[in-house]
């Protein structure tokens, strides 16, 4: 076993004096250090859905109160919702409790003092109740039977419209109806622009008195007796009307002692009787500023619920309105 390993080692003796006489160098390797492995984030591959999957829908609450942008609104205006009435107590219709079939007339409006005709038709009744209403009063009373016809007489001071009540059964099983008629109107005003209330009468012709004043005016209407006194001091009542008490036979057309300063003057006769001898009218009428003016006119009223207004001309062309209860008085037209 000695010669195999003499000829290894002479072998390597000659090859490194090859290198050696060749000139060659032989370049020393250092190891470096082992690299650290760093750890790589690898993404996970995205889910394909399938085409045959149940897609699920997700919701999401908005919020009650929009951050911005305007409220939208309906196309057809704000949307009602009905409510129930916590009070209201359901009931049971009683197929035999009386009721009313129709209650009616043959006219649209029926002129004051002519008759009216009703017309009505009840069921599981045997008498009926007609009533004539008059401000909302039960004023007349016409027993009749479940069905008929009745005619009523109207009054020629009748306006406005005929308002009545049909009445059947009693107690808890009662049936009313109410009927209203329109009356025409069968007067016309002596002035335009008219007002739109009917006149209770025609136009009536008669003499007038008119008197300007420092705060007002005073009228005499013959037709009535009466005399007006018409304030312009803003204070209430803004009219009142007094009855002619002058008599020109015992009477004195003025007061010789009581010379005012022109251009006022002392009214005289019938308008000066009546400030001469009412303290309130006097103090808030003041003086007269011209004499009086007797002239022909007209004067016509118009009575709404018990309520009467007042029209008549003015010596200067106009017509003067005097409202209800002394309220106002104004000039309704134009000279």
């Amino acid at each position: 076993m000695s010669k195999p390993l003499n000829y290894f080692h002479k072998l390597l003796v000659v090859v490194l004096l090859c290198a050696s006489g060749c000139g060659a160098s032989v370049q020393q390797i250092v190891p470096t250090a082992r690299a650290t492995e760093t750890p790589t984030t690898t993404p996970a591959p995205t889910e394909t859905p399938d085409p045959d999957a149940t897609t699920t829908a997700t919701f999401t609450r908005l919020p009650d109160t929009p951050v911005v942008g305007a409220t939208p609104t309906p196309l057809f205006g704000p949307t009602l919702i009905a409510q129930a009435n916590p009070d209201a107590v359901p009931t049971s219709i009683n197929p035999n409790a009386p009721r009313i079939e129709f209650f009616t007339t043959d006219v649209s409006a029926v002129a004051p003092g002519s008759p009216v005709n009703l017309f009505w038709s009840t069921r599981n009744a045997t008498s009926a109740t007609i009533y004539r209403l008059v401000d909302g009063v039960r004023n007349q009373v016409f027993n009749v039977g479940p069905d008929g016809s009745l005619n009523v007489p109207t009054r020629r001071s009748d306006r406005g419209a005929l308002e009545f009540l049909l009445s059947v059964g009693d107690g808890a099983l009662i049936s009313e109806q109410s009927l209203l008629i329109a009356l025409a109107c069968p007067d016309t005003w002596f002035f335009q622009p008219a007002p739109d209330a009917c006149p209770a009468a025609p136009a009536q012709e008669t003499t007038i008195i008119e008197e300007s004043f420092e705060r007002g005016r005073m009228i005499y209407l013959q037709s009535t007796n009466t005399v007006y006194a018409l304030f312009n001091d803003g204070r209430a009542p803004a009219w009142v009307g007094l009855p002619n008490r002058y008599d020109a036979a015992i009477h004195a057309e003025f007061e010789p002692a009581f010379n005012p300063a022109p251009p006022l003057v002392q009214p005289l006769r019938i308008l000066g009787f009546v400030w001469r001898g009412n303290d309130t009218v006097r103090n808030r009428l003041g003086l007269a500023t011209e004499p009086e003016f007797a002239f022909t006119g007209f004067v016509q009223t118009a009575v709404q619920n018990t309520n009467e207004s007042i029209y008549a001309s003015s010596a200067d062309g106009a017509v003067l309105q005097l409202l209800p209860q002394g309220e106002v008085w104004q000039i309704i037209t134009s000279p």
